[in-house]
């Protein structure tokens, strides 16, 4: 679609940065606020275009060399921020939750200059993830995509990986079209299990290594998930936003918590173990394998309940009202549906923790329509490397 030289302006959702030529929007990949670079129009959406950078002509002074040896324009879409300054990155990404929040939620957080992510544990940007799915080529290799791309990178050393966290899987032949789940877990042990490829209406599924659960501890409890379920990808997240519901939650002994989108029950833990034997927490998520982990990890707490479902219809289901909610959507977030049912209730005090900006803004844009406020605000660095965060607010009535 051709080349340009563009001089880039503010960071964009979605790990891009904007630009302008001749009155059109360009949102440019792996280019840094006020850079003069060269780039490659990929996509032509109408009013706006998106650009790869082809050439740093001016560079930021927070540019530096990738910390991820395979990402980059023409390498896997992994690390889409690996050639910024963690401290740069934190910074880009508390403004666009703060440029969101301000343009979808209608609620100013802080000024975007002042804005920053907090870095999880020690901060290091690389390293830190612990679950990660490849998929299979047609002539058997695993590898990670290129950015919206069927296209397979089959070199496999992410930065966001330990050392050796995937040696040995670019040596197998592997079947085309399967998926691998790979698992660093809490005993120090790998877990590697293979999903398909898919025949006819049935799926396989396969351990290659280790077992097909994966030992996880939090604040001396344990859980044991399956290596192709949902658990947090950094190594420090769990206990992170663990004691953040703890802190924030302020369960007491007798309390109603509802703690949804649940997954393998990490919040269900802290509630449960707050509000007694006399309280009550309802967990709910839908995946079956999630509930199996929660039932089994949560065994010794009786006020906790496992429900698989739907949030929507087991809300709809609950007698009363909660004294604390928790959400923890998927990256499309809880949606007014969800969030009408909650105001209905009047539950007083909500903990919402989302993972994508603009979905994060407009719930809580929703909650704000309702009557609640913005107590506590916090932006993580949870995924180094890339343009991902992760985010939470207590909202209260």
């Amino acid at each position: 679609m051709g080349e340009l030289t563009l001089v880039t302006g503010p960071p964009a959702n979605g790990g891009s940065c904007i630009a302008r030529h001749e009155g059109r929007v360009v949102f440019v990949r792996y280019a840094l606020p006020d850079e003069r670079v060269r780039v490659r129009v990929v996509a032509d959406r109408g009013s706006y275009w998106h650009a790869d950078v082809i050439e740093v002509l001016d560079p930021s002074p927070d540019r530096i060399e990738p910390l991820c040896p395979i990402a980059g324009v023409d390498g896997a879409g992994c690390c889409d921020l690996a050639f910024a300054t963690p401290e740069a990155a934190r910074r880009l990404k508390g403004a666009v939750v703060a440029n969101q929040l301000a343009k979808l939620g209608g609620y100013r957080w802080r000024d975007e200059s002042e804005a920053t992510a907090e870095p999880l544990g020690t901060g290091e940007a690389r390293g830190w993830r612990t679950r990660v799915r490849l998929d299979t080529s047609d002539d058997g290799r695993a590898g990670f995509h290129r950015y919206h791309s069927a296209e397979l990178v089959t070199e496999l050393r992410c930065g966001q990986l330990p050392q050796g966290a995937l040696d040995g899987l670019s040596e197998n032949g592997w079947p085309a079209g399967a998926h691998l789940y790979v698992a660093l877990d809490d005993d120090g042990a790998r877990h590697v299990v293979q999903s398909g490829p898919r025949v006819g209406k049935r799926t396989s599924t396969r351990v290659v290594e280790g077992a097909y659960e994966a030992t996880q501890r939090v604040n001396g409890r344990v859980w044991r998930v399956p290596v192709t379920a949902f658990w947090q990808a950094h190594r420090d997240a769990a206990r992170c936003y663990s004691a953040l519901v703890a802190e924030w939650a302020q369960a007491r002994e007798g309390m109603v918590a509802w703690d949804l989108y649940g997954g393998a029950g990490i919040f269900a833990a802290v509630l449960g173990e707050a509000v007694g034997e006399s309280g009550r927490v309802v967990s709910v998520d839908t995946s079956r394998g999630a509930s199996r982990s929660a039932r089994a990890a949560l065994v010794d707490l009786p006020s906790v309940s496992v429900v698989t479902d739907s949030v929507r219809r087991a809300l709809a289901d609950q007698p009363g009202r909660a004294d604390v909610a928790v959400l923890d959507p998927p990256r499309s977030g809880a949606g007014r549906e969800v969030i009408d049912l909650l105001a209905a209730a009047e539950v007083p005090r909500i903990i919402h923790i989302g993972c994508e900006a603009a979905s994060f803004a407009r719930d809580i844009g929703l909650y704000l329509s309702h009557g609640y406020r913005v107590a506590e605000l916090r932006v993580f660095d949870s995924f180094p490397l890339t343009h991902h965060i992760e985010s939470a607010a207590l909202l209260t009535r």
